[in-house]
């Protein structure tokens, strides 16, 4: 089996972080977003490949996967930003086999190995969601096969979000379905990996519906804070040795080499290697390798690395290598 994984993207909504650093290798408890995900990936034991369409900082994300993942990778660039469907044709040379497809600004639990069992042509995974207007949502008929996926919805058709994350069997139906996308005028200016999965549909396919039982966004501030909070939760908490359990207000995950001096850390406050905190109070808040706060009170926030921070208080989302004082 091969796996494709699209992450080209600039990570906009994550700025200034994502200027030098890729979405995808964001930290939430004190681990990049994507190794989760890759973490999943190598416990299948079937993968042969992982094909990686990059773009925005491809060195990073290459030097990175070669150095974190035992898996065998090729790396190809997505020159031109034209969609999800685009950057999947771009694998095509290289799959020769069932693909699982993943978008990887996301954290899942799902049972993975039910791809080794299953006998319908594909498998999309969906999170049941409250604020359904804001995603695509996949309709399912009684069989609990795909009919269709309707962005946006308007009215309650389905609250079942598309997630990013597909698994498919009958991979020459769906690049047959990806060229017809790429030959057909754009959907709202992008060609969408999701209408390729339409045509798979009207062209016979059978696509199964499986819910996951946690998803976990990390594609903009608050939710990769609240993804950060759920994987302190679920067991990624830390403290290290030396550091006084009287400043913390568990979960925090706190790296080796850290200070805090006068200071209360916590709850869901992750912590960077070497980083100074002195009388401060932080919650909400995931902090970079050596950054130095001082005399702050942060909530719901987001520090690059090397990183100083002297009498702020409040919400601040501020890139590596940058410095702020107010009480100088």
């Amino acid at each position: 089996m091969k796996v494709i994984i699209p992450l080209a993207g600039k990570g906009t909504r994550l700025r200034p972080h994502t200027h030098i650093t890729p979405k995808p290798m964001l930290k939430v408890a004190g681990k990049p977003v994507m190794d989760y995900v890759m973490d999943d990936v190598a416990r299948l034991g079937t993968v042969d490949q992982v094909i990686y369409i990059t773009g925005h900082l491809k060195d990073t994300v290459e030097a990175h996967a070669r150095a974190a993942f035992a898996i065998p990778g090729i790396f190809i660039e997505q020159e031109v930003q034209d969609g999800t469907a685009g950057a999947v044709a771009l694998a095509k040379p290289h799959v020769d086999a069932p693909v699982l497809i993943i978008f990887v600004d996301t954290i899942f639990d799902a049972d993975l190995s039910v791809i080794n069992t299953t006998d319908a042509d594909g498998i999309i995974w969906v999170k049941e969601v409250e604020d359904y207007q804001r995603f695509g949502v996949v309709v399912a008929d009684d069989a609990g096969h795909m009919t269709r996926i309707v962005e946006k919805p308007t009215t309650p058709i389905s609250k079942r979000a598309n997630i990013g994350l597909y698994y498919i069997r009958n991979w020459k139906l769906l690049y047959e379905g990806i060229a017809h996308v790429l030959n057909a005028p754009m959907n709202a200016g992008e060609y969408y990996l999701t209408d390729a999965f339409q045509y798979m549909i009207d062209h016979g396919a059978k696509i199964k519906v499986l819910d996951v039982d946690g998803w976990y966004d990390a594609g903009k501030l608050d939710t990769l804070l609240e993804t950060n909070r759920a994987m302190l939760e679920k067991g990624r908490a830390r403290v290290p040795a030396g550091i006084d359990a009287s400043q913390l207000v568990h979960p925090v995950y706190i790296e080796d080499g850290v200070t805090i001096t006068g200071s209360v850390v916590g709850p869901n406050v992750s912590i960077g290697t070497g980083s100074v905190i002195e009388h401060a109070r932080l919650r909400d808040c995931v902090i970079g390798d050596k950054a130095r706060i001082a005399r702050c009170t942060l909530n719901d926030s987001l520090v690059g690395d090397h990183v100083v921070l002297a009498g702020i208080t409040g919400q601040v989302t501020i890139g590596d290598h940058s410095e702020v004082r107010a009480d100088a």
